[in-house]
């Protein structure tokens, strides 16, 4: 069974799979150390090993997406567990049904990625507009609208105003972009395939994901103007995402995950919101290209 040492570790014996699909299991000491992020095993347990002894393997928890009972999948190997890693599954074979359990649950919740609840994310919102290009602080008030984080100012600080806003639509600090939803979701990554938590910032022309709410830099800003749709993702299942949506844009798609469903069907309802508002009703990014091009090739003619 998977016990707890005294550096708050989880630890124990298991069979891994060699290579993937080899079906050969070998013995080995697993390493769950959530403060490191990372499950490492050893050819023994380190205490029997020499002084310096290093691991024979290592997986980062961020790339593991969802870890569940595989013994449909490997009937031959008894009480078999998959880690889902990236491009890669880990086959494991525990001791007995319990001990089963316990490494999947132990895993799941040491890479389950937690969002932050509303009244932190609008407090930390708040705080990140004040600083954002300001060098004096102005007051600021939160408000819950429709189920959206509002941030507004509670004085005039000459700000240039937006003229015929929404009621839920509000200038953002120091910029005539407004902000329509903010919140922590969970984004892919392109290259690595990797999970990261990201904090979302949806506002009227464009959609921005941070590193944290207190950056001020974007990692990166997704033109609405460049997005052809946004949905809950058809692929969650094979993915191992629950509150899945994607936003598909003309270079790439992205798939963020939500914390819940009712946030994953507000973001699809507050970017489809936004991109309709941008463009007009019935006009897709597909369509405008398409009227681009056949205006071109009528100028050329």
């Amino acid at each position: 069974m998977p016990y707890v040492d005294r550096q708050n570790r989880i630890c124990g014996f298991l069979d891994i799979e060699e290579l993937e699909n080899c079906g050969k299991f070998l013995r080995r000491y697993f390493i769950l150390d959530t403060q490191q992020g990372s499950l490492v095993w050893y050819m023994d347990n380190p205490q029997n090993l020499p002084v310096g002894a290093k691991h024979v393997g290592s997986l980062s928890l961020t790339y593991i997406s969802k870890v569940s009972d595989a013994t449909k999948q490997r009937p031959k190997a008894e009480y078999c567990f998959v880690i889902n890693a990236g491009m890669r599954k880990y086959f494991m074979q525990a001791n007995d049904q319990q001990d089963l359990v316990e490494w999947v649950n132990a895993l799941n919740n040491a890479t389950k990625i937690t969002v932050p609840k509303s009244s932190d994310v609008v407090h930390s919102e708040s705080q990140r507009l004040a600083s954002n290009g300001n060098k004096k602080q102005v007051p600021y008030k939160t408000e819950i609208i429709a189920g959206v984080a509002v941030v507004t100012q509670t004085q005039k600080v000459g700000l240039r105003k937006a003229p015929n806003h929404p009621p839920y639509l509000h200038p953002r600090a120091g910029q005539d972009q407004t902000i329509i939803k903010v919140g922590y979701c969970v984004k892919q990554g392109a290259l690595m395939k990797n999970w990261k938590r990201r904090y979302f910032v949806l506002e009227q022309n464009s959609m921005s994901y941070f590193k944290s709410d207190l950056e001020k830099e974007p990692l990166r800003i997704i033109l609405l103007k460049e997005v052809n749709k946004v949905q809950e993702c058809k692929h969650s299942e094979i993915m191992m995402r629950d509150n899945l949506f994607e936003v598909v844009t003309t270079s790439r798609t992205f798939y963020v995950q939500a914390d819940s469903p009712e946030e994953m069907h507000s973001w699809i309802k507050a970017i489809s919101g936004a991109i309709v508002a941008q463009r007009g009703p019935g006009r897709s990014a597909a369509s405008i290209i398409t009227i681009i091009i056949h205006n071109k090739m009528h100028l050329e003619i």
